[in-house]
Formats: C-alpha cells, sequence, structure tokens
C-alpha cells in the first residue's frame, strides 16, 4: 500500500514518475487565466489566518461545507474564522475521491509543510500551525508566488478598470512576478440586465467618450483595447451561458442597443443578436491586436435564485446548463475565418459531452498563425478533477494534437491554488507514461522531455506570446 499522499502521488507506472519528477515538477508556471485581485499583490498582503487564506471567496469550499449541513453562518456568514475552518475540517473527512481533498493536503504539504490529514480532530493542530507560517514574509503574497515558481500572471479585469493596481506592480522592482490585466467583457454583453445602461455610463467616463450608438460603443471598446494593450494585455476572456450565432443587420443591433439604454427590456432574440454582434466585433479586434480569445461556456447561473438573492453572484450555486450551449460555435468560427477575422482562441465548455465536439469543430480552423491556433482549453470547473482532466487530455489527444496543448490555469481566486498546476502535471505524466509502457509510443526520452515541458509551461508562453 502506498503512504497516504507521498512523493509518487497519483503517479502508477515508473515512465510517468520519472517524467513527473525529472521533467514537469522543475518547471515554472504561467498562469494564463484566474481571478486573484492585483490589490493583493500591489500590497503584498498577508492573511491573519488560514480562513482569510481558503475560506474568504472559495466556492468550491463553500459548497463543500453546505453538502455537510453546515449552516450558512460558519459558510459564509458572521461565524468566526476559527468556527468556519472547524466546519470545513470536519466535512473534509467525507469528501474521498474530491479534488478538494487532493488539492487541500497538496497546499498543506507544499506550503505549510503539514503530511497529515485534515479533520475535526485535527482542526487545532492544522490551525495553529498554518497561522504561524502566515506571519512569515515567504507566506505573502509575494512570496507564496515566488515560491510557487509563477514567473507571470493573467488577472481578470473589467474594461473600466484603470489598471492603477498592474502599474502599481509593474513599477515595484522588489516584486518578481509580472502581472499583466485580461479584459473580461462580460458587462458589455449582459444586454438584459437591468444594471446595463448604468454600467455602458461607466464605460463612457472611463472611455472618455460618449456612448449613444452601437458605433459609438466599438469605438469606446477600441479605446479600452488599446489602454489595456499599452499596460500588457494579451488575452480576453468571456463568460458566456451558450454561444450563439445570430448574425442581424447593423442597423437593428443599434436600435435594441439604443433601446436597451433607454431601459428597455429586450427581447431573447435581440439579446442574442445584440451579444452577437458584440462577440463578431471583439474577435476581429483581438485577432488585429494578436491577443487570445478565451470563451467559457455552458454554466447554468444563480439557480437557487433565493440564495442569489441573498449573497449575490459566485457563491457556489452555479451549475452545468442542460442541452446544446455551443450549438452556434462552428457557423462562428466559420465567419470569423471567412472574413478573416480569427483570433487565437482556448475554448472551455462545462459540459464534459462537449469535449469531442470542440476538439472535432476546432480541427476544421486551425491556421499558420500558431501551432494549435485554436485550443480545447483545461478542464474546467465541475470538470477540473482527476476524472476529468484525464477525459479531456484523452479527447484532445484523439483528436489533435496533445504536444500544441497550452496546458494548466488555476482559475482561482485563492493564492494557494498553484499545486493545481502539480496536480495536473502528475496526471498529465502519468497518462503519457502508460501509453510509453504499453507501447503505445517509443520510450523516447528526449522527445517525452519536450513534450513534457512544452504542455506544463513553453507552450502558454509561445501561445500568448508572454515577456517572460
Amino acid at each position: 500500500m502506498k503512504a497516504f499522499m507521498d512523493d509518487d502521488f497519483l503517479l502508477t507506472n515508473e515512465t510517468g514518475k520519472e517524467l513527473f519528477h525529472r521533467y514537469a515538477e522543475p518547471m515554472p508556471i504561467v498562469d494564463y487565466h484566474c481571478h486573484i485581485d492585483p490589490e493583493e499583490i500591489a500590497e503584498n498582503r498577508k492573511f491573519n489566518n488560514i480562513t482569510q487564506l481558503w475560506l474568504g471567496g472559495d466556492h468550491y469550499k463553500w459548497k463543500l461545507m453546505r453538502a455537510n449541513g453546515v449552516e450558512e453562518k460558519y459558510v459564509t456568514g458572521d461565524g468566526s474564522d476559527r468556527e468556519k475552518f472547524q466546519a470545513y475540517a470536519e466535512a473534509l473527512p467525507k469528501a474521498i475521491g474530491n479534488p478538494l481533498y487532493d488539492w487541500t493536503h497538496l497546499e498543506l504539504k507544499t506550503y505549510f509543510g503539514y503530511r497529515g490529514a485534515l479533520s475535526g480532530e485535527t482542526a487545532e493542530e492544522v490551525w495553529n500551525l498554518c497561522n504561524r507560517k502566515l506571519k512569515t514574509d515567504e507566506m505573502s503574497v509575494r512570496g507564496i508566488l515566488k515560491q510557487s515558481k509563477v514567473k507571470l500572471v493573467c488577472t481578470t479585469d473589467d474594461p473600466t478598470s484603470s489598471l492603477d493596481a498592474h502599474k502599481r506592480i509593474r513599477e515595484d522592482p522588489s516584486c518578481s512576478v509580472k502581472v499583466l490585466p485580461a479584459w473580461r467583457p462580460d458587462s458589455v454583453l449582459n444586454i438584459e440586465k437591468k444594471t446595463f445602461p448604468s454600467y455602458i455610463a461607466k464605460l463612457s467616463d472611463a472611455s472618455g467618450s460618449a456612448i449613444e450608438s452601437f458605433d459609438s460603443l466599438c469605438g469606446a471598446l477600441r479605446k479600452r483595447l488599446d489602454f489595456f494593450g499599452k499596460a500588457g494585455c494579451r488575452a480576453s476572456d468571456h463568460g458566456l451561458n451558450k454561444i450563439v450565432y445570430a448574425p442581424a443587420p447593423r442597423e437593428e443591433v443599434d436600435k435594441v442597443f439604443r433601446a436597451a439604454l433607454a431601459g428597455k427590456s429586450p427581447t431573447g432574440k435581440e439579446i442574442d443578436e445584440y451579444k452577437y454582434a458584440v462577440l463578431f466585433f471583439l474577435a476581429g479586434e483581438y485577432a488585429k491586436r494578436g491577443w487570445v480569445m478565451q470563451i467559457h461556456y455552458g454554466a447554468a447561473r444563480n439557480v437557487n435564485t433565493a440564495m442569489y438573492r441573498r449573497l449575490g453572484p459566485d457563491t457556489g450555486f452555479d451549475c452545468i446548463a442542460p442541452g446544446n450551449s455551443g450549438a452556434g460555435l462552428a457557423e462562428f468560427l466559420d465567419v470569423l475565418f471567412r472574413e478573416s477575422r480569427l483570433p487565437k482562441m482556448i475554448l472551455y465548455s462545462l459540459n464534459p459531452n462537449d469535449n469531442l465536439y470542440i476538439d472535432s469543430v476546432i480541427a476544421c480552423f486551425q491556421g499558420t498563425e500558431a501551432a494549435g491556433k485554436l485550443q480545447h482549453g483545461a478542464a474546467w470547473w465541475f470538470n477540473d478533477t482527476k476524472a476529468g482532466m484525464i477525459d479531456q487530455l484523452t479527447n484532445l489527444s484523439s483528436l489533435s494534437l496533445l504536444g500544441n496543448f497550452v496546458g494548466m490555469l488555476t482559475d482561482s481566486r485563492s493564492f494557494t491554488s498553484y499545486p493545481r498546476h502539480e496536480y495536473f502535471r502528475r496526471i498529465l505524466c502519468n497518462l503519457i507514461g502508460s501509453w510509453v509502457e504499453n507501447g503505445e509510443y517509443p520510450d523516447d526520452r528526449k522527445a517525452l522531455k519536450k513534450l513534457v515541458e512544452d504542455v506544463s509551461y513553453r507552450n502558454a508562453v509561445r501561445f500568448f506570446n508572454f515577456p517572460v
């Protein structure tokens, strides 16, 4: 029997062990999509305790605690930090097979040197150990990034952002990690929301130009794209419920936009036409700038409406959307390709049933601008599990080129989430190792070294043209 979380955790064959320890493990990290706060990097925040670090904004952990019947007071409410940590520790032993169990213990081992198992009985010991360690400089935000071998981070930023924190980070020679903004224009697309007119007013202020028509909206967005570009932006990201193909005459889109600014609620058809028009415009802008367009789709948001009204968005009440959320993907890619507006792109679906569809459709639109110009993104959210990663890697390998894959990202709000890259690399190396030992790929260590190092790190650097 193997020891719990030993050095060969998740590695079940000798080739996989060598590939991980010799080639994958030493590689640095570029985190090209996450939700960490650049302000906390600028100020080099130190967390007062492990609850603030782990539970302050992690809806993965909140969902696990709710599944154990924990009162909301000890999840997002006014319970003490010590009580919240205890509630999480008591739920964790039941989470066998859940990636949170693995991630939690990888983080405890990596950052706090703890090799035991967190439970209700060990919570006091772990609480005291972690809180002592959090007082040290190596556990400041920048200290965590440095010891995690993070070279570059892309945060997630609204088009109206001043990017002031990014400017302070760039101008601070004591910060060793590069921090770039990533363009996240979801609020520009959400024409159906009551807050849409006020958001457009905010965008108008940020761009310094009046927005009264769809053409003037596009002009304002170009100004903000230029501003982000000067700050080093290389990527955009879109969180979409679905991908639609809904072309409409420009004058019709303008009419819908003006009506929404006046407070009129658009119809479902009008919503689709407006969102398609904005995505079509932005894709062309990304292509001109050499940016990567990321699309995350297939989430049903805030399905527990009572808890949404109580706690707001991103609090753990989203799920996989039923049906075909990517129905318009092929048509969208086709028109972009025909009109030379197709940027480099990474596609993530929350529905694992879309894996083979994504891999098959991107094969129809690859280009010479980059190896793997269109990418099937890493297993996302509810698929960010051992089984989900294996499925994504297997499907990608079956229909495309694993050697061009841009690899893992954290997609997290926690600064101690970087062991997720280790988790991914262990799974990757074990899978490749199994193919080699089964005689499905030659035991060519030079080729395997390049493959593993590229997927772990170098492909992402090349694909995004990162300055590292």
